[in-house]
């Protein structure tokens, strides 16, 4: 696990990171030929901002300065120092689509900002939320790193650890989905992310072309199917705001 966010900003250049964007990227499957206007709340190191700005009007909104320092910046997009604040800047259905990539489990107020993250996308737009999933943690920690007692915390208290970025809630689908739906945003779709691709230790492996391809292949042929994202590290939800 990383230690400082240097190291997290370390680990997106390893293959482990470079799958978690390429899945991310295919799962939202946004065309490069109609030009969107987008918002990414939380862009951390701005990986999937400065993807979709090559061909997207994108906005950047993160409140960390270190992790602003260590962000990729190759392609075009505006970049906001700020945090929920910052949203008050942008009328009612102001964006296309709106990002909020594993924010929500550090904030106590997940509804003051979903409302303002409903409000900003146009009618017809999506929101995607990524987030912790509390039964792949578990899986993580039984198999990964060989911590059942760790996995045995979890499954009996929750997830309520401290991590470079705070105290992390894995709040869950059903308490989201709820939160949407009050504000006019209705489920699209669910897939999971980092299903298998993490739970090997044999990181030597993970650098060849042929277990990228394959593994990316099985990561999306099963994000979809119930029974394999259910234990997926991550989470992806997409809503759409009611017309």
């Amino acid at each position: 696990m990383p230690n400082s966010i240097e190291d997290y900003r370390k680990l997106i250049e390893k293959p482990w990171g470079r799958m978690f964007y390429d899945t991310l990227f295919k799962q939202l499957d946004l065309s490069d030929n109609s030009p969107l206007k987008i918002l990414d709340f939380g862009a951390g190191f701005c990986v999937t901002a400065d993807h979709y700005g090559k061909h997207h009007k994108v906005v950047a909104i993160e409140p960390d300065e270190e992790m602003i320092k260590l962000s990729i910046h190759e392609n075009h997009f505006e970049l906001i120092h700020g945090g929920k604040e910052a949203l008050s800047a942008y009328a009612d259905n102001s964006f296309d689509f709106v990002f909020c990539h594993n924010v929500l489990e550090y904030v106590p107020d997940k509804e003051v900002i979903l409302k303002e993250l409903a409000r900003i996308v146009k009618p017809g737009g999506k929101l995607s939320i990524v987030k912790h999933n509390l039964m792949g943690r578990i899986m993580a920690y039984a198999v990964f790193a060989d911590d059942p007692k760790a996995a045995l915390d979890l499954l009996e208290c929750g997830d309520n650890e401290k991590s470079m970025f705070g105290k992390r809630n894995t709040y869950s689908d059903d308490h989201i989905i709820g939160l949407g739906r009050k504000y006019g945003l209705f489920m699209e779709n669910i897939f999971g992310i980092r299903t298998f691709f993490a739970l090997s230790q044999n990181d030597d492996i993970k650098f060849t072309p042929e277990w990228y391809d394959n593994m990316l292949a099985l990561e999306m042929r099963t994000c979809n199917i119930t029974e394999y994202n259910s234990f997926s590290f991550f989470r992806h939800l997409i809503f759409q705001k009611n017309k």
